[in-house]
């Protein structure tokens, strides 16, 4: 769905002019569609994270119809794995060597998925705050993927991302989509697991795999069964 100005800011809850001003600074990215101003949803919710603006949970429901049940992120984390002491010292390197790790099929280029996910931190960084990145395609579908996936890496090096807070990554999330759908569902409940305390301790202190899945397994049950979190 092409979301309208109008649209956008009952979500983020602010004013269309707010809005505009935001299109007129080239601050949201949005699109020019037959002289009509045009939001993507997904995108729109990557930028609310990055600027950690509170979204409306309306954001989350498009696809609602769609069939086939969305994984939690407990089962998408256990589909990525955890990899330790991820090599390179700047942002090219730390990306490339997060390819090589990636549990994809073999007929995935790899390349291109590293060309697409340095283009993405071209358009602004996925660098959260706190230490934390989210690498992700600017949209999320990656051909040949069958089920969506979340790859936790601890960098052997903590790198400049150009996060909003400034401060150096150590920590990334990569995200892995074959829908807009799953990656909506998936980046909502990454959201909601990274504000849990406990959690985020164990990301600090790089516990065991063990210890992270049963983490993230606790903090998503806090989620209950029809709540819907926001950035």
């Amino acid at each position: 769905m092409r979301l309208s100005v109008k649209d956008v800011a009952g979500l983020l809850s602010v004013s269309e002019k707010t809005v505009y001003r935001w299109i007129k600074q080239e601050a949201i990215p949005f699109y020019r569609v037959n002289e009509q101003i045009r939001f993507n949803r997904a995108e729109l919710l990557e930028w609310a994270t990055s600027q950690r603006i509170q979204v409306s949970p309306e954001i989350f429901l498009e696809g609602e119809a769609s069939q086939g049940p969305l994984p939690s992120l407990a089962e998408a984390l256990k589909a990525g794995g955890v990899e330790y002491r991820l090599g390179g010292r700047d942002l090219p390197s730390v990306l490339r060597a997060l390819v090589e790790v990636l549990k994809l099929p073999e007929e995935v280029d790899r390349e291109f998925l590293y060309q697409v996910l340095q283009a993405r931190e071209t358009l602004g960084s996925t660098g959260i705050g706190e230490g934390i990145a989210i690498p992700h395609v600017r949209n999320p579908v990656v051909l040949h993927i069958s089920r969506p996936t979340i790859t936790l890496c601890f960098l052997e090096h903590a790198i400049d991302f150009r996060a909003i807070d400034g401060q150096p990554v150590n920590i990334l999330f990569t995200l892995i989509s074959p829908t807009v759908r799953a990656h909506l569902h998936l980046l909502s409940r990454l959201s909601f697991v990274l504000r849990n305390p406990a959690f985020k301790a164990l990301l600090k202190g790089q516990a065991s795999r063990e210890e992270l899945m049963a983490g993230v397994v606790r903090a998503e049950s806090g989620l209950g069964t029809a709540a819907v979190p926001t950035p």
